[in-house]
């Protein structure tokens, strides 16, 4: 479901080169839960974001179910990812002026292939299969964090996505808030047989896992395959 060859990020920092991804060879199979830890400036947040193709490589190449997605304009990936892609982010990123229904429905609205009755009717199912069945009319600021990263996680799978990247899902939540998150993410996922990668600081979250790739200094330092 995603490949990714020689993969290579390197910015400029005063002046010199900083090379923070260096030839990343990595394959994940449909429908797998992986985990990417490292320490802090080890280069997974960044390794996220060019397999996603929310940044561009300074070398190598990704491909994301068979279609190489930097030969896509930029427009051609926002689109290839509205269509095969989900998200979920450590700061929620919801918009403060929407209820969380008009949240979950704001990427079925952009892809404009479903009917306003179904957008609605899809996005109210899945808040309450997260549990939220009660908050539909809620803005943002009314609902505590472990809700609005629920709504987020309803948002990321509103649109029935081949793959979904969650960037530290669990920061900004306590350990218990954080483990319920982590148990309806499973549920999702083996409901839907969405390939998850996952960013994560929590070994808890990690270990639950299929499997676990650890960066370090820009590279794959290990690679655990499987767990059960």
């Amino acid at each position: 479901m995603i490949e990714a060859e020689g993969l290579g990020k390197t910015y400029r920092s005063g002046g010199r080169p900083l090379e923070v991804l260096k030839d990343i060879d990595l394959r994940i199979a449909p429908e797998g839960i992986v985990a990417i830890v490292g320490p802090s400036g080890s280069g997974k947040t960044t390794l996220l974001g060019l397999l996603a193709g929310l940044d561009e490589p300074s070398a190598g190449s990704v491909r994301l179910a068979g279609t190489p997605i930097f030969d896509l304009s930029e427009d051609g990936r926002a689109g290839f990812r509205a269509e095969n892609v989900g998200f979920v982010f450590q700061t929620f990123h919801l918009l403060p002026t929407l209820t969380a229904l008009e949240n979950v429905r704001v990427p079925l609205e952009l892809l404009g292939r479903v009917s306003s009755a179904e957008s609605r009717e899809r996005a109210a199912a899945l808040l309450g299969r997260v549990g939220l069945a009660d908050r539909l009319d809620h803005y943002p600021t009314q609902l505590s964090g472990g809700e609005q990263q629920r709504v987020a996680i309803a948002r990321a799978f509103v649109n029935r996505p081949r793959i979904l990247f969650a960037d530290e899902p669990t920061g900004n939540l306590d350990q218990a808030t954080g483990a319920s998150v982590v148990e309806l993410m499973e549920e999702l996922h083996d409901e839907s047989g969405t390939t998850m990668v996952l960013v994560t600081h929590d070994l808890g979250l990690a270990q639950r896992a299929h499997r676990i790739i650890r960066i370090g200094s820009g590279r794959i330092v290990d690679d655990s395959g499987t767990h059960g």
